[in-house]
This record gives C-alpha cells, sequence and structure tokens, in this order.
C-alpha cells in the first residue's frame, strides 16, 4: 500500500508541476506577466512550487525504505 500510495502521490506532483510550469509560460507569452514587479513573479512561482511539494516530500518519507517503505533513495530519485 505505501508503494502504491507514494507512486500515485508522486505522478499527482509531476502533472501539477508540469501544468503549473506551462501556465506559468503562458502568463508569460500572453503578456500578463510582463508588468508584474519582481518580487510578485518570486511569489507566484514559490506558491506554485508550495503545493507540488506538499505532494512530493509527504511521498518520498512515506515511500522511503529506512521508514518502512519499499523505495530506496535512487528509486525515489
Amino acid at each position: 500500500m505505501r508503494g502504491f500510495l507514494t507512486v500515485l502521490m508522486l505522478v499527482f506532483s509531476n502533472v501539477f508541476m508540469t501544468f503549473a510550469w506551462y501556465g506559468h509560460l503562458k502568463l508569460s507569452e500572453m503578456k500578463i506577466s510582463t508588468g508584474w514587479p519582481l518580487i510578485l513573479v518570486i511569489l507566484f512561482s514559490w506558491g506554485i512550487a508550495f503545493f507540488e511539494y506538499c505532494l512530493t516530500v509527504p511521498a518520498n518519507r512515506i515511500g522511503f525504505a529506512a521508514n518502512g517503505g519499499p523505495f530506496n533513495l535512487l528509486q525515489l530519485r
């Protein structure tokens, strides 16, 4: 069960980050974020990364062999 949960969380994390990254590029392409101050761009980027980390970090902790999961560090990478 831990292996399945780990893989599922990592897949959702990857899908979310892919859509978030392309959405971020689309904002720039559509000239929506061109007038934003640097601090707003930084906060927006960190906001995207936050939700990805909310899935990635627990998945790695759940799936790591030393914590009772089925995967070693190279497999989680």
